[in-house]
């Protein structure tokens, strides 16, 4: 474990109990030193004993190892660069370690254009994020792959339940967000990140909640002046609002440009626009 990865990670204090949940995962650690590193896949755990020792009556702190991970959901088609532009502001605003790019193979929503094929999506996703370390493509949702609970289908990767989730979406779509299935399993397990614009008040974001999580109207009416920012902490949903990073993209518009035979490299990566072009999408 490099300091690289120390300080890349957020930690977290914990107890003793800790010490059980890392030998279920296969490494129980022990030793009589008053420091040790227990390691276990997608877990970590550091030790200080009062005593000098690590017997079991010992009183020490554990301090656990765990990441802020972004999961990006979407039907991206394509991917552009309103997409990689909140990426970026939400993996500098909360430090996350991992944003994990999630092509919908049925999205959740109504689409007003036929999606293009699933792989292709999820080829334009994989060249437009290879550039960022802590960009992942992922086939959560590729077709084939069971359905849960969230925004059409599994709502995280296999990541450690004690990493901290964050759901990525523009304020569009997540106007939308109570029509997916289950949405109130998502917001138990993730904190949502959403792009906001000038249009959008604080209000309009609590009514587009899930009814079980949504204020009552006398709550909310008051904010029905200010702007969407700034975050939303209530029962069962936090929302933090992203400011500045809209972009006037569409799939309408770079399908125009597709048809009208112009350039895409104000809309989407270089090797998006040829992917586009050798392909023949959106022609």
């Amino acid at each position: 474990m490099g300091w690289r990865e120390l300080r890349e990670c957020r930690w977290g204090l914990a107890t003793r109990q800790a010490t059980k949940e890392l030998g279920r995962r296969g490494n129980p650690g022990g030793g009589v030193s008053n420091r040790f590193f227990g390691r276990a896949p997608g877990f970590g755990i550091c030790a200080r004993s009062s005593s000098g020792t690590l017997a079991p009556t010992s009183s020490f702190e554990v301090w656990i190892k765990y990441m802020n991970i972004g999961l990006f959901g979407g039907s991206f088609d394509p991917i552009h660069h309103g997409h990689v532009a909140l990426a970026r502001a939400a993996k500098e605003r909360f430090e996350l370690g991992r944003i994990y790019f999630v092509p919908a193979n049925v999205p959740p929503h109504k689409q007003r254009q036929p999606l293009a094929a699933y792989f292709h999506r999820y080829a334009m996703v994989v060249l437009a994020t290879m550039g960022e370390k802590a960009f992942v493509p992922s086939l959560l949702e590729a077709p084939g792959v069971v359905a849960g609970s969230g925004a059409g289908g599994k709502s995280r990767p296999a990541e450690s339940k004690i990493d901290r989730l964050f759901f990525l979406i523009g304020i569009d779509a997540f106007a939308e967000v109570a029509q997916w299935r289950e949405p109130e399993a998502l917001f138990r397990e993730c904190e949502f990140i959403v792009a906001s614009r000038p249009g959008y008040s604080l209000a309009d974001v609590a009514n587009a909640l899930p009814e079980a999580l949504r204020p009552a109207p006398a709550v909310s009416q008051p904010f029905a002046k200010q702007p969407a920012k700034g975050d939303l902490v209530l029962r069962g949903a936090t929302v933090h609002l992203l400011e500045n990073v809209h972009q006037p993209v569409s799939a309408t518009a770079i399908r125009d440009a597709v048809a009208a035979k112009k350039r895409l490299r104000k809309f989407v990566d270089a090797a998006v626009e040829e992917y586009i072009k050798k392909a023949g999408l959106y022609s």
